[in-house]
């Protein structure tokens, strides 16, 4: 693995969850791969689970990690080719970007969508410049479109959790919020969901939610939460805003919000979401502190997907 910014940067996402367990089991099983190899984590927006599980993850491995806000502790970065640099910008990524790679052996970048423009988003310019001028690989701690730690996070979840010897069916659903979010991470599941290829996976949002086809192809479609509910084994709760009129909110029904009562149509469906989240805006009181919710399990495991990348990183690099 060179990269890790999407699901088409895994040959086989099987092996690299079997891996993220092997080290759930065994957390300093490889602790001298890493010794003296540093990770830079640079986040151009806040974080607080990815961050810490990728330096535990790093750690855990024998790395050295450290961390840089870029733009409350450093310069401002300019990111577009050719840019005259009159403006709140002081360093170019280009600049910026081969110094990092001097001081580091992989390079974790968070960045995150304006919501503003989509074209500007959904090139994910940002990371693609790190990429471009690092010299050494990058692994995605979010971008405008994805976020793949979480993902994979996600499959290692389902995966230790679901134990019959048939097909789960998932089901990601959306929920209200009070302001609109990316769509980065729903994006991203479906994406590793479909790439993965071992679950009936069942979308629904109310209409004019609908997510970009790229990622979402292969995927069953409905604006029907009841209907999508049925028989759910996994139900995957998150809000996005609009993509075709991009970054908008067209309703916040507190209709769409998931309770026990509706769960009773599914198999005792386990409810995940990527957090932090909105209570009893995006899922109830008592859907989040019932046994049905393993959203902590699911956070805990991001330790484990970072580490199972790093790793892979860590081992193409000898």
């Amino acid at each position: 693995m060179k990269n890790f910014v999407s699901a088409k940067d895994v040959n086989n996402i099987d092996a690299l969850v079997q891996k993220a367990l092997a080290f759930k089991a065994d957390p300093f099983q490889q602790q001298a791969l890493g010794k003296n190899k540093r990770i830079g984590c640079l986040f151009l927006n806040p974080s607080m689970r990815t961050r810490l599980s990728t330096q535990i993850a790093a750690q855990n491995l024998g790395m050295e990690a450290l961390v840089f806000n870029v733009g409350n502790e450093g310069w401002m970065l300019e990111f577009e080719e050719e840019a005259i640099m009159s403006g709140s910008t002081v360093e170019h990524v280009k600049d910026a970007a081969p110094v990092f790679g001097k001081y580091f052996d992989i390079l974790a970048i968070r960045t995150f969508p304006s919501l503003k423009n989509r074209d500007d988003d959904y090139s994910e310019l940002y990371i693609k410049q790190f990429i471009k001028y690092a010299g050494i690989p990058v692994v995605s701690l979010e971008s405008s479109t994805l976020h793949p730690l979480q993902s994979l996070t996600d499959i290692i979840t389902i995966t230790e959790t679901f134990k019959e010897q048939r097909k789960p069916k998932i089901v990601l659903t959306w929920a209200p919020h009070v302001k609109p979010l990316p769509q980065c991470v729903a994006n991203s599941f479906a994406q590793w969901v479909n790439a993965w290829g071992k679950a009936d996976f069942v979308i629904t949002h109310p209409e004019d939610y609908e997510l970009d086809e790229q990622f979402t192809n292969g995927a069953t479609i409905t604006h029907d939460q009841e209907a999508a509910l049925k028989d759910a084994d996994f139900v995957y709760v998150k809000n996005w805003s609009t993509y075709k009129d991009y970054g908008k909110i067209y309703t916040n029904d507190p209709e769409w919000m998931l309770t026990q009562a509706k769960l009773s149509a599914s198999r005792n469906a386990k409810v995940m979401h990527c957090l932090p989240v909105r209570r009893n805006v995006e899922l109830s009181d008592e859907i989040l502190d019932s046994p049905n919710s393993i959203v902590t399990q699911q956070a805990g495991n991001r330790v484990w997907a970072a580490q199972a990348v790093l790793s892979e990183i860590l081992s193409a690099k000898k």
